[in-house]
């Protein structure tokens, strides 16, 4: 809008009917553009359009990895290993909340993709402006619950002696910008508009990135500085999303106030769709917190520092994995939602073989340069042997570990919740936290051997549940007007 405003600010013209016209034929491009970028994910061949999606959401969360791996690396430069541990151990407050986000977030996205491949653009409407406001009233009680039983909540999650000052300068600051922290990327997606979605990771992330060293650094603030500049990103990611929903003409549907009114049968859809996604986030923060408590118990700050740096390196690698899963849910969802079944199933079978393959170069990678690259965040001593052993173990699990997520939302995206229920409990419950429970009494070995070999299992169990459940299967050869194949 200012932009538009400006050249008659300038040069004080007033439009004529050559204006107008050329307003309207820019604004009926950008509008059809933006319905086009929606319409292509039923007509563009399916190999050629998920490589556009996959690499469009893998730049977006690979972002987020590298801004992962500096606030870690300037953390430990800048204040020490027993920061990054603190940092480490307030990490599940910040799961709990982003599991909720995502469940939303996936929620949305599939009634979105759905409803847009069905002409439903009210639906699509009505089930985004409800992931809002469900993601906001949770932030604010999760702020108010957190902030007022903060020691006792830090000292559950295993913070005490010299990590737990640090730990309470981070949580206080990440819990008070709790409603800011998601941008619901995965709607933008259920659209088409892979730009923006882009943009929703990487603008937030380049914020984060200058941040860190201002305030870690030229302000002095520590911890808390490293949390300020998380919190500031994250709002420049929420301010974007609001203008994208709320405010954006030209895009099938636009979230209005009526929308936000909570309506049961869309909140219960939301929730019932992306519950497997709040439960593998719920697990995920369940598991760190076990390893976290078992490592302060057993091993003490070097092992929980090596933790926690080796869970950043493992956030960056896992990165393309996690892209490959979003960038596969929109194609899956709108060409389900068409009828369009065969290109939702060759799309589910391109990423599951890319994800198997990157999967294994990746650990290979990792347990390769596992000691040069530890390097980069500590100096040698025993925070850096024992994390060099974690990682060599870990790797064996970064080649399964894909699989299941990629499987779990798959079936989110054709609206099957329960499939993604299997996998995220079963693996979770039966899997991974009694190997971490039971290998993990016996050291800091026991834990990282644990937890690479609850990957394994994991994403065998996911093969077998797709072989089993897939609605899809056998559709591949059905005609569906030449669009099965890209």
């Amino acid at each position: 809008m200012t932009s538009g405003a400006a050249p008659g600010a300038t040069t004080g013209a007033t439009p004529g009917p050559a204006d107008d016209a050329t307003a309207g034929r820019t604004a009926g491009a950008d509008a059809g553009g933006r319905v086009a970028a929606t319409t292509a994910l039923g007509t563009r061949p399916v190999g050629r359009l998920l490589w556009h999606a996959c690499t469009q959401t893998t730049l977006s969360v690979g972002v987020y990895g590298v801004y992962a791996l500096t606030n870690a690396w300037f953390v430990a430069r800048g204040v020490g290993p027993t920061a990054v541990a603190a940092v480490n151990l307030v990490a599940p407050l910040l799961l709990a909340l982003g599991a909720l986000a995502t469940a939303l977030g996936v929620g949305a996205a599939s009634v979105v993709s759905r409803r847009l491949g069905a002409g439903d653009p009210a639906g699509a409407a009505r089930a985004t402006g409800n992931a809002f406001t469900v993601f906001w009233l949770a932030a604010l009680a999760t702020t108010g619950v957190g902030l007022t039983f903060l020691d006792p909540l830090l000292h559950a999650l295993g913070a005490r002696g010299a990590t737990l000052p640090y730990a309470r300068d981070y949580a206080v600051v990440v819990l008070a910008g709790a409603i800011v922290s998601t941008g619901f990327s995965a709607v933008v997606r259920a659209e088409g508009r892979l730009r923006f979605s882009v943009l929703l990771w990487v603008v937030p992330v380049v914020v984060q990135i200058v941040l860190d060293p201002l305030l870690i650094y030229g302000a002095g603030l520590g911890v808390r500085g490293a949390a300020l500049g998380t919190v500031g990103g994250q709002a420049v990611s929420a301010a974007m999303s609001v203008w994208f929903f709320f405010l954006q003409r030209g895009r099938p549907y636009r979230v209005r106030a009526a929308d936000l009114r909570p309506h049961a049968p869309t909140v219960g859809t939301l929730l019932g769709i992306g519950s497997p996604s709040f439960l593998a986030g719920a697990g995920t923060t369940l598991l760190v917190v076990v390893v976290n408590t078992g490592l302060a118990r057993t091993a003490g700050a070097a092992a929980l520092a090596a933790y926690a740096i080796c869970a950043r390196l493992q956030t960056f690698v896992q990165m393309p994995q996690l892209g490959i899963s979003q960038g596969m849910q929109p194609v899956v969802g709108y060409n389900a939602g068409a009828g369009l079944t065969a290109r939702a199933w060759r799309a589910r079978v391109l990423t599951l073989r890319a994800t198997l393959l990157y999967g294994l170069l990746a650990g290979a990678a990792t347990a390769a340069l596992a000691e040069p690259v530890v390097a980069v965040f500590v100096d040698a001593g025993p925070t850096r042997t024992t994390a060099v052993d974690a990682l060599r173990v870990l790797a064996v699990g970064f080649a399964a570990a894909g699989v299941s997520p990629l499987v779990a939302a798959y079936f989110q995206a054709l609206g099957r919740p329960r499939p993604a229920y299997l996998l995220t409990l079963g693996t979770l419950v039966v899997v991974k936290v009694p190997l971490v429970l039971g290998l993990g009494a016996a050291g800091p070995t026991g834990t990282w051997v644990a937890l690479a070999a609850g990957e394994v299992v994991g994403a065998v169990v996911a093969l077998v549940v797709l072989r089993l459940r897939d609605p899809l299967r056998g559709v591949a050869d059905e005609p569906d007007g030449g669009q099965g194949r890209g």
